[in-house]
This record gives structure tokens, C-alpha cells and sequence, in this order.
């Protein structure tokens, strides 16, 4: 069965994070991605944490996004390797990039000088503050969008200060945003028969997903600060509780599970207690039904709190690590976590967070050195093997890396 996206051809210029996180989307549901590195790699590589992982060029952070493509390495400063791109461009459907604009512009590849070569080109760019606007030009890092997005304002506690965000949050999404931006525009392509320039921006991407915070200050005026680990609904059932020895986190948000949680507690009484009758009281004495709740919660541990909560349909949950989600049961009915054989042994990696009935998404292939492709994408675009070893011997073409990241 195919995948939804067979047959489409992308050259992925995309770099570190976001760019190759949207590229790895579309290329998990069958979209055949060249990846295009500068000789020697990327710089995410050869990152922290696995120093010996790094070492081979193939830092973890880069490998969970990088699977299911196809590599070649060129050295866009060189002539010649701008009009491989040109080449090759001709019968791709989509570019993506994620260099800050004008960079592609001044190499003469960008989208007006691609889409010239062919004009049913979906041109797709991924940058801090997207292609206009006084801040298009400023580099933008995953910090530095937390911090400016408002994403940081409302995560962490008056304690605390502001906390970003455990993970590259804002790259997630600016990927993400990416992805489902390229295939609009492939899927509208089907009925205008046109390419055209998306225009993505991670400060635009973050906002999408606080729309309901921004909304909340837009027209019901009211600016969120930092609220711990409380819900959204800032409802104080729906927190972070301290348990014997460790914490569980409740979902609490509506009155039939606040009832199920004072049952499940022992303590229906508070049903009838005035201070506790509906959400604006629990709000009001908030401190109080937090010592009841931590009160009953400390006699037993976080594991005890989960599964008893849970078989009262209480939501909660206690705090997992990353080695004990991986492992749980739940995961082995599921297509999230794959398994995929590499000359360094099998690899557990992160496919799709979403099940097709069928031509779902999978990983195929582990991720690539740079150039592992080359021979194989010249010689499809029509160049000998006498020009591509001169390419090679150039230097406009690279293959392979050494320890450090220095190309063979």
C-alpha cells in the first residue's frame, strides 16, 4: 500500500532542528527527501549528549530526525554545485530551507531563481520571523522564541521565575507548522496546478498553539503569568500534588471528576461542605482543599495514587522518565516508537505521532552520512560517472566524514 505522499520529490536544505523535524514528517509517509548538507555535515551532528555517537557524525539529536532520507553533500559556494541544485530542482516538488532570508536569494537559489526553473515548485522556508516584517533577518534559536513568543511568561511558577519549556518546544512547531504547510500546498496544487512560496515563522507557529492564552488577553483581557504545573483551567484539582515520597499530577477540571476524587479519597463529605460546592468556591479556598487533598495523598506513594485514581476515573498520572515511558505497554500497540536496522545495529526511533488504516507512516531506512547519496541522485538527474567523480575530485561534491566532523 502506498504512503500518502509517494512519489513527491523534496530537496531538504533544512539544518539543525525545525526545518529537518518538517522534512522528517513528510518523509516518514513516503515522500522521497534528498537531503542536502554541506560538506562535513551538519553541525547538530556532532552534538552533546553521546560523545561516541557524535564522533561517527551521528549525534542522537540528529539521528531521531533524519531517518527515511537520502543524502548528498555539496558545497554550495561553488558554481557548479548551484547548478546541480538547478538540475535537480527541475523535477522536484518541493524545496525546503530554513536559512535566514535572502541567504538562498544570494547563492541564486532561491525561490524566485528555482521557480523560474520550474514553475510547479513548492518553495517552503522556515525561519525565526518568517520573509518580512523588521526581524526577518534576525537569527532566531529555540530560546529565543520561548522567550519572545510569551511561551515562557506563563511556564514556571512565581517561585521559580520563568522556565522554558523541557524540550526545543518552539522548533517542534515551527516544524510541525511545516509540514502541514507543504502539504496544503502540495494537496492545492492538485487543482490550481501551481507552485508557489510558503512562508513559515516560528514566532507566528508558537502563537498558533497559545491561540486560547492570546485570546484569553486579546478579548477577554486577561494577561496569564506563570501558574506552576496548574492547568490551563487554573482550576486547583487540576495541579501538581505532593505524595509519599515522590508527586502525582491531577487533571481535575469538572464536577463529576472532582466527585470521583473525593470518593476515591475517602472524603465524600466535601461534596456538601459550601467551600467546595462548585469551581469558584474551590478556587476560593484553594490552600484549603490542597492541605485535605496532600493530607490523605501522603500516606501512600505516587504508583499506589495512579492506579487507584485511575480505577476511579480520577485523570492523573504519576511522573514518568523517559526510559520508563518507552517502556510502557501502551507503546507496543502503537506505530510511535520503531525499530529500524542500521550497520551500527538495530535503532528505536520516533516515526509518526498519528495511525493510518493503511500507508501509514514507518521508517525504512536509518539516517545517512553526508553524500551516502551522491552517485546514486547525480546519476538520476543525468550526470555521468566520469562528472560526478570530477565533482567529487573538486570538491563540489562531498562524501563521508572523519571524527570531528571534517570531511574524508
Amino acid at each position: 500500500m502506498s504512503k500518502p505522499f509517494t512519489g513527491v520529490r523534496i530537496l531538504d536544505f533544512t539544518q539543525v532542528f525545525a526545518g529537518p523535524f518538517g522534512s522528517y514528517q513528510l518523509a516518514l509517509l513516503g515522500a522521497d527527501v534528498v537531503k542536502i548538507e554541506r560538506p562535513g555535515g551538519d553541525d547538530m551532528r556532532y552534538g552533546p549528549p553521546n560523545k561516541a555517537w557524535s564522533d561517527k557524525g551521528l549525534g542522537t539529536s540528529w539521528m531521531a530526525i533524519n531517518s527515511n532520507k537520502r543524502n548528498i553533500a555539496l558545497d554550495l559556494t561553488k558554481p557548479e554545485a548551484i547548478a546541480i541544485v538547478k538540475r535537480l530542482a527541475k523535477t522536484a516538488d518541493v524545496v525546503m530551507e530554513n536559512y535566514r532570508p535572502g541567504v538562498m536569494e544570494k547563492l541564486g537559489i532561491g525561490w524566485k531563481q528555482l521557480s523560474e526553473v520550474n514553475p510547479k515548485l513548492i518553495y517552503a522556508a522556515v525561519s525565526g520571523f518568517g520573509q518580512n516584517g523588521p526581524e526577518r533577518t534576525t537569527a532566531a534559536y529555540d530560546g529565543k522564541i520561548q522567550a519572545m513568543s510569551g511561551l515562557m511568561s506563563i511556564t514556571g511558577s512565581k517561585e521559580s521565575g520563568p522556565t522554558r519549556a523541557g524540550f526545543a518546544v518552539c522548533d517542534a512547531i515551527g516544524g510541525m507548522t511545516l509540514a502541514f504547510a507543504v502539504s496544503s500546498a502540495l494537496y492545492q496544487r492538485t487543482h490550481t496546478g501551481k507552485g508557489q512560496m510558503v512562508d513559515v515563522a516560528m514566532l507566528d507557529s508558537a502563537l498558533t498553539f497559545m491561540s486560547s492564552f492570546v485570546v484569553d488577553y486579546t478579548v477577554g483581557g486577561h494577561a496569564q503569568g506563570p501558574s506552576g504545573n496548574r492547568a490551563q483551567s487554573r482550576l486547583p484539582t487540576a495541579d501538581l500534588f505532593a505524595v509519599k515520597g515522590g508527586h502525582i499530577l491531577l487533571a481535575v477540571n469538572n464536577d463529576k471528576q472532582f466527585t470521583a476524587l473525593m470518593k476515591a479519597i475517602g472524603r465524600p463529605e466535601l461534596l456538601e461542605d459550601e467551600r467546595f460546592t462548585d469551581w469558584p468556591a474551590r478556587i476560593a479556598n484553594e490552600f484549603v482543599l490542597r492541605d485535605i487533598i496532600e493530607g490523605v495523598f501522603a500516606a501512600n506513594d505516587a504508583r499506589y495514587w495512579d492506579e487507584h485514581l485511575a480505577k476511579a476515573d480520577v485523570p492523573c498520572s504519576r511522573v514518568w522518565t523517559i526510559p520508563e515511558v518507552v517502556k510502557h505497554p501502551q507503546l507496543k500497540e502503537r506505530p510511535v516508537l520503531q525499530t529500524v536496522a542500521s550497520e551500527h545495529g538495530e535503532l528505536q526511533m520516533i516515526g509518526s505521532g498519528f495511525a493510518l488504516a493503511h500507508g501509514g507512516g514507518s521508517i525504512e531506512t536509518p539516517p545517512r552520512l553526508p553524500g551516502a547519496d551522491t552517485d546514486a541522485v547525480l546519476s538520476a538527474a543525468g550526470y555521468s560517472v566520469a562528472e560526478i567523480a570530477a565533482f567529487l575530485k573538486s570538491g563540489v561534491v562531498a562524501k563521508g566524514i572523519a571524527a570531528g566532523g571534517k570531511k574524508k
